[in-house]
């Protein structure tokens, strides 16, 4: 039984992405991982030379910059690491996504169980998304709850809309040319992705995503952002910059368990300013009700499920 890991890149220092953090989260469990590195103005490609391992596969491509709806050059990128990749299971993460070491027996030990299953196509993981600081989750239901990871090679599957998550199609023609496709039938696997999207300081996390919002057809500016001069008490510099609101949220938590070994150079590094005392965002009576049921009743209504759940 062979695995292989893959994902994509572009610009990861510029845009402050742990990609290579990502990579070896799980390296020790893949034989090969093959990664569609796009044209970058910084050191992506070369900081993944410089890793030489003999099992990271380097994958150049350039970015179409006119591909500018729904995330689709997303999904182009992830299809294209996808694509060259020889294992019988395939390990999808992404730039942001970061393995636990401790986890990586249990991985294994899933596929393994379910290898002889054709009923069974991949494993569903759950997701941590921290918001603001390495201390803190989004406790809202604006950020995917679960998602699939792990699936078999040979059945298909390509990302679906961008590369949140993954679909069975015909063929991959019938996949560019717009079907729908069908979900994964998958098992539930009981350890997390860490998700690290929204842990850069403001001003770099502003210049992330109204860049990368553009590849979903919106503008690069819209209300949830500040300037330094409206969220710092230090004199306003002359041309203020613009920065992230991280307080524009009603809904965290502070996270109780251990990060990845990998990622302690990066909460070392990191300026840990995030003050929970200043979020501003005024939930709705609806909302609040909301929420205290799913609280009460631990269970999220109306959750995005692009997959077939199999017990």
């Amino acid at each position: 039984m062979k695995i292989s890991g893959f994902s994509y890149i572009r610009n990861g220092f510029t845009y402050q992405y742990p990609y290579l953090a990502a990579i070896q989260s799980i390296l020790p469990l893949c034989d090969e991982f093959c990664i569609a590195v796009g044209n970058s103005s910084d050191e992506t490609r070369g900081a993944l030379v410089a890793l030489n391992d003999p099992k990271i596969r380097i994958i150049d491509t350039v970015w179409d910059e006119t591909m500018r709806g729904n995330g689709k050059i997303f999904a182009q990128q992830a299809n294209i690491a996808l694509n060259a990749c020889t294992g019988d299971w395939l390990f999808h993460i992404q730039a942001d996504e970061v393995m636990h070491e401790q986890d990586l027996p249990t991985i294994r030990a899933a596929i393994e169980s379910v290898n002889d299953r054709p009923d069974i196509d991949g494993l569903l993981f759950d997701f941590l998304n921290f918001h603001g600081s390495y201390d803190y989750l989004n406790n809202t239901r604006k950020q995917h709850k679960k998602e699939i990871r792990v699936f078999r090679n040979g059945i298909n599957a390509y990302a679906y809309r961008d590369s949140q998550g993954f679909r069975k199609y015909s063929s991959f023609a019938a996949y560019e040319a717009g079907e729908k496709g069908t979900k994964l039938r998958v098992t539930y696997v009981p350890v997390p992705v860490h998700h690290y999207s929204f842990v850069r300081p403001a001003e770099q996390m502003f210049q992330k995503w109204a860049y990368f919002r553009t590849f979903y057809g919106r503008d690069m500016d819209e209300p949830a952002l500040h300037t330094l001069a409206q969220t710092e008490t230090k004199p306003a510099p002359a041309a203020p910059s613009k920065v992230y609101d991280y307080y524009d949220i009603f809904r965290i938590k502070r996270f109780e368990g251990t990060h990845p070994a990998v990622m302690q150079p990066y909460i070392a590094a990191a300026p840990n300013d995030f003050d929970p005392t200043k979020i501003h965002h005024v939930q709705s009576l609806k909302d609040k009700i909301i929420y205290a049921i799913e609280d009460r009743l631990k269970h999220r209504f109306g959750e995005w499920k692009n997959y077939k759940l199999v017990k």
